[in-house]
């Protein structure tokens, strides 16, 4: 039915499933535009957050909420999937971040033994140094690990086959055909 296949195709074609290839460089930008708007959002929300709370406890509660936005970000736009991203990958990407948050907090800790107090400008200097390279490290945990599977196993795109054969022409048979009889 060749009104079917179209449409097939019309809908496989660009639509942002897992199975689109997105190379590694555009990937990156991809990441690093979705990642550092977030990053830096997160950067000003752990700022305002350690006024109220301790700063290990912003970094947490900061460090959940924009997992999850970036995670969906990261899906749809960086690696190509297609509408919500699963349970899985939210686990994985957690597990990623959770690593960033241990080195973050650890590197601001650091910092603070190092300097009694520093300043606002050198904390979150540190901060965001730390923020990039665990940044690139999930950068590749989440295109190898995380959302490679979905790659691999994503449905293959239907093309329709050519065949080999050309199809036969009907012809009419004297007995089907009332204006052959009679002539």
């Amino acid at each position: 039915m060749p009104g079917k296949e179209q449409t097939s195709q019309q809908t496989s074609r660009g639509t942002g499933q897992q199975g689109d290839s997105i190379g590694p460089l555009a990937s990156f930008v991809r990441f690093v535009v979705f990642g550092g708007g977030v990053g830096l959002a997160s950067s000003a929300a752990v700022a305002l957050a350690a006024g109220w709370l301790p700063w290990a406890l912003a970094n947490a509660l900061v460090t959940v909420a924009s997992t999850v936005l970036a995670t969906e970000l990261h899906a749809r736009f960086t690696f190509g999937a297609q509408g919500p991203c699963g349970l899985r990958h939210h686990l994985q990407s957690a597990g990623t971040a959770a690593v960033a948050y241990a080195v973050t907090t650890v590197a601001v800790l650091v910092l603070h033994l190092v300097q009694d107090a520093p300043s606002a400008l050198c904390e979150q200097a540190v901060y965001l140094s730390a923020s990039a390279l665990t940044g690139i490290g999930r950068f590749v945990a989440l295109r190898l690990v995380v959302f490679a599977a979905a790659r691999r196993t994503a449905p293959a795109v239907e093309r329709p086959r050519a065949s080999t054969v050309p199809p036969r022409p009907v012809r009419p048979t004297l007995g089907a055909c009332p204006a052959a009889i009679s002539a």
